[in-house]
C-alpha cells in the first residue's frame, strides 16, 4: 500500500514539474503595442512580428465611446471563411465597446488552433477594411 501511494505522489509531482515551465514562459502582448486597438493600423503585420505560444495573453486596449472617437469591439470568428468574408453575424463578441478601457480586455490563448480576431463595429466595416483583423496561431 505504501508503495502505491509513493508512486502516485511521484507521478503527481512529475506532472506538476512539467507544467511549471509552460506557465513560466507565458507572455502578455498588448495588441498594436503602444498604438493599441484602433482603426488604421495593420494588425496582420503586427501579429506577424511575434510568436505566440500556448498560455500567452493578448490584451486589447481601446477607448470607450465618448462622442468624439470611433468605437471598437473584439470579435472572434470560428473559421477562416467567415474571417475572410468578415461575416460578423457568424462571429462571437468577446469584448464590447467599453471593455477595452483601462487595463483592457484580456484573452488567454489556450487552444492550439488558429484564432481569428477582428473589430465588428459598423457591421464589420473595420474588418472589411482589412486592417482591424488578424490571425494568431499558437505554438506548443
Amino acid at each position: 500500500m505504501t508503495m502505491k501511494v509513493s508512486a502516485s505522489v511521484v507521478a503527481l509531482v512529475s506532472i506538476l514539474l512539467m507544467l511549471v515551465p509552460l506557465a513560466a514562459r507565458a507572455d502578455e502582448f498588448i495588441v498594436g503595442d503602444d498604438q493599441h486597438w484602433r482603426f488604421g493600423l495593420n494588425y496582420t503585420a503586427w501579429a506577424y512580428e511575434y510568436t505566440f505560444v500556448w498560455n500567452d495573453t493578448l490584451v486589447f486596449k481601446y477607448d470607450p465611446p465618448n462622442g468624439t472617437n470611433i468605437p471598437h469591439n473584439v470579435v472572434l470568428f470560428n473559421n477562416i471563411h467567415d474571417y475572410d468574408a468578415c461575416n460578423i453575424n457568424k462571429s462571437t463578441l468577446l469584448a464590447n465597446v467599453t471593455q477595452g478601457a483601462g487595463e483592457g480586455f484580456r484573452i488567454r490563448l489556450l487552444n492550439l488552433t488558429p484564432y481569428y480576431f477582428a473589430c465588428g463595429i459598423h457591421e464589420g466595416f473595420h474588418c472589411r477594411n482589412g486592417t482591424m483583423k488578424f490571425t494568431v496561431i499558437t505554438l506548443d
